[in-house]
């Protein structure tokens, strides 16, 4: 009883931690939300200029080459470049009428629709279902998922990885209520694992390799054959239908990288590790699980989505049911 009044307590301080890191983030959003309200958009007609956010991954190697530069400029259109830290944040700023385009995870534009940003899907990754997994000390005597059952698993509430552990649990006739659900982000959660305070993590890429050679954690299982885990290229409806020749071109652009990463692996994950500050042998782990390639958004991928939006209006995680379709490119039939 001592020893879970102590575990109880670890997990309170860490989750009042992840709280305050959160106020700071959303007084961040509403900052970007302000300087776009008080620094209106001052671009020439005759030039268009496409605003791109990024995080740190495929579009910062696109940034450093200089590609989308130098294909817009003989249609007379420049690119700005907006750095941001998580894919919640981006779609703030697309909401704020700050940025054009953007990447971001699968549940993150789940919120993003059901709080009214006019948001679209331009293009997605193929599937990715390695890069997510539930992980376990490498000493522990959980040995398959249905020994999960009354367990402390630790994971990013409302995330990619909060649907894939809905679904795994299904999968094997288990609920997420049969579960202890810790909701912490990935610092802290790592932080809860190694101390043992939870016994399992969900957890994606890069952290999952980075856990497996720091911590000797042990997969547990991954999403193969649970879930797509795609990412999502953005933009908003008006930008959508009056430039989709620039957004072709990035999705181009963001295509042609994924076949050379495909092709030269090593190569992508030291550019990749040099980006991410992250030793070379956890990135290349890393990369080794990814499946590359981007893709048009058909009605397939959007249904996919709405089984997202589903589970998380079951799960009480939206205010209300969003249709997916709605979200669809303009020059999608």
């Amino acid at each position: 009883m001592r020893q879970d009044n102590k575990r109880s307590e670890a997990i309170d301080r860490l989750q009042k931690g992840r709280r305050r890191r959160q106020l700071v983030i959303a007084g961040l959003g509403l900052g970007v939300a302000a300087a776009a309200t008080l620094a209106p958009r001052r671009v020439n007609a005759a030039q268009r200029e496409l605003r791109v956010g990024y995080q740190k991954g495929a579009l910062s190697i696109i940034r450093s080459r200089g590609v989308l530069e130098k294909r817009l400029a003989p249609l007379g259109a420049s690119v700005k470049w907006v750095g941001f830290t998580a894919g919640p944040v981006q779609l703030e700023a697309l909401g704020a009428g700050s940025i054009d385009f953007g990447d971001v995870g699968e549940a993150p534009p789940v919120f993003s629709q059901a709080a009214g940003t006019p948001l679209v899907y331009v293009a997605a990754t193929v599937a990715r279902p390695r890069v997510e997994a539930v992980l376990v000390p490498g000493g522990s005597a959980i040995r398959q998922v249905a020994d999960l059952k009354g367990k402390r698993v630790a994971f990013n509430k409302g995330s990619n990885v909060h649907y894939f552990l809905v679904k795994l649990l299904e999968k094997h006739g288990l609920r997420v209520g049969d579960v202890s659900p810790v909701f912490l982000a990935p610092a802290d959660a790592r932080a809860a694992f190694e101390r043992g305070v939870v016994d399992a993590w969900v957890i994606w890429e890069p952290y999952l390799a980075a856990a497996e050679q720091t911590l000797q954690a042990r997969i547990l299982a991954d999403a193969g054959g649970v879930v797509k885990n795609r990412a999502y290229y953005f933009s908003s409806r008006q930008f959508a239908r009056g430039n989709a020749d620039l957004l072709k071109i990035a999705i181009e652009e963001l295509d042609r990288l994924d076949g050379w990463a495909k092709s030269r692996p090593d190569d992508y994950a030291a550019e990749l590790a040099a980006i991410l500050g992250l030793p070379g042998n956890v990135v290349e782990v890393a990369v080794r699980r990814y499946d590359f390639g981007t893709l048009p958004i058909t009605r397939a991928i959007l249904d996919e989505q709405q089984q997202i939006a589903d589970t998380f209006l079951d799960l009480k995680l939206i205010p209300r049911r969003i249709d997916l379709r709605e979200a669809a490119p303009p020059w999608l039939a």
